[in-house]
């Protein structure tokens, strides 16, 4: 997979130890170029696991699905943040920051049963 889609995956590495970095300012290009991978990764997952279900072995296939998506990880630690999507706040809209003298007040209402 590795070899055959080197260019992708080289592409990816880089974004990725970026992206490590700074993860805010690089979501949407690790997004873009997460979706590629991931359609790649699906493709050879799908590949092994169909062989494996054909050839007697499905109820094998789950862990190998896992031990696959496990290797992958070892590779790209931040693979699971792909497609996450970060919509950021008007400063006008943020949630102002206590000072940390004052304390907010914990009220519960007593419920009448």
């Amino acid at each position: 997979m590795l070899d055959e889609n080197r260019e992708l995956f080289a592409e990816f590495k880089n974004i990725h130890d970026r992206y490590g970095l700074d993860m805010n300012n690089l979501q949407e290009e690790f997004n873009e170029v997460g979706k590629r991978v991931f359609k790649v990764i699906r493709e050879y997952e799908n590949r092994l696991c169909n062989r494996s279900e054909s050839n007697g072995y499905g109820s094998y296939t789950g862990n190998l699905a896992q031990k696959f998506m496990d290797e992958i990880r070892g590779l790209f630690p931040h693979i699971d943040r792909v497609g996450i999507i970060v919509r950021k706040t008007p400063a006008s809209l943020a949630i102002p920051k206590l000072s940390p003298v004052s304390k907010p007040e914990f009220n519960l209402k007593k419920l009448r049963l």
